[in-house]
């Protein structure tokens, strides 16, 4: 079914319980980093979820193990860009990403001795975790990185609103990478029962409406000055990129990074109004391990940098801490 308004869906779906600490979070980083004239770029990252009961036990979810945006966060702090990193809870994350599963196990030896137990780094691992672990606690230390979760749709609306009105005070040194794979459609709150549907009653009934686009407020009066990159993932190769340049025309933003879902670790096309610019990685560069997230972020902090009038490399995010 068709769509309601923006304001409509905020009206329908309260804030989550948590939104206000969270806001008082945003609030304290926001004003903290535009206090020392820091860039700072909103990632969002992983998949919405739309529940199908209140008490949820079931639900709809979208495809993405957050990936890109765990990557992506982490290139972006080595531009000197402080991050929001807003992400679905347990999707992937920054430095750890590098080491889910057993990989971390693996690279562990116990030495059991009674009260003196230790855990050390096997040497042939120290190579591999020294470098992540470095970057991970020099960007703690600077206090430039900031997590944020979300698992609803909902969820993820209120905090992305929250995120862009306290960024609206940096004005054009924002910049919004919206990598999250978010719910084209849901299920109104009132339609949604409140406890668990029974088997017993038999298969269920669901009638999905269309979420509201938010790219439109977001541009036009949440953080108009902001450059704001969004993304779109296609199966069928020939709606690609009219589809980008679709959402260029009608939402007036800056960039619609475009990629195939076969082949988006391998190519992504950058669709800005003027130009498409394809990344490809060789066969050799993805098996040397090489994320093409360092060059997506590379050719956006440039173009970041042109909007803002610089085009000079930016410099280290700084921090009173």
């Amino acid at each position: 079914m068709a769509s309601g308004s923006w304001e409509e869906f905020f009206a329908v779906h309260l804030p989550p319980t948590d939104f206000e600490d969270n806001r008082s979070l945003l609030k304290e980083f926001c004003e903290r980093h535009d206090q020392y004239g820091n860039k700072i770029v909103l990632v969002t990252s992983g998949g919405t979820t739309v529940p199908l009961e209140h008490n949820t036990v079931r639900f709809v979810d979208n495809f993405s193990a957050g990936t890109r945006g765990a990557a992506s966060a982490e290139y972006f702090l080595e531009h000197g860009y402080a991050v929001i990193f807003m992400h679905r809870q347990k999707s992937l994350e920054p430095f750890t990403r590098n080491f889910t599963g057993q990989k971390l196990f693996d690279m562990l030896d116990l030495q059991d001795r009674g009260p003196n137990t230790t855990i050390t780094v096997k040497q042939d691992s120290v190579f591999v975790l020294a470098p992540v672990l470095q970057r991970y606690q020099a960007a703690h230390a600077a206090g430039a990185l900031l997590h944020v979760a979300f698992t609803s749709v909902s969820e993820y609306f209120w905090l992305l609103r929250a995120a862009c009105e306290l960024l609206a005070r940096t004005g054009p040194r924002a910049l919004l990478y919206l990598a999250a794979a978010v719910s084209d459609f849901y299920v109104p709150k009132d339609r949604v029962p409140t406890h668990k549907m029974q088997s017993a009653s038999g298969p269920p009934v669901i009638q999905l409406h269309l979420v509201p686009k938010m790219l439109a407020p977001l541009v036009n009066l949440w953080v108009p000055e902001a450059y704001v990159v969004s993304f779109k993932l296609e199966t069928d190769e020939n709606l690609l990129i009219p589809k980008a340049r679709a959402a260029l025309e009608k939402y007036k933003h800056k960039m619609v990074v475009a990629n195939m879902l076969q082949t988006r670790h391998q190519r992504v096309i950058l669709v800005t109004p003027d130009a498409n610019q394809e990344i490809v990685l060789s066969r050799e560069e993805v098996h040397a391990g090489i994320d093409i997230e360092g060059v997506i972020v590379s050719d956006i902090v440039r173009a970041h940098g042109a909007h803002m009038g610089c085009g000079a490399p930016p410099s280290c995010a700084r921090s009173p801490r």
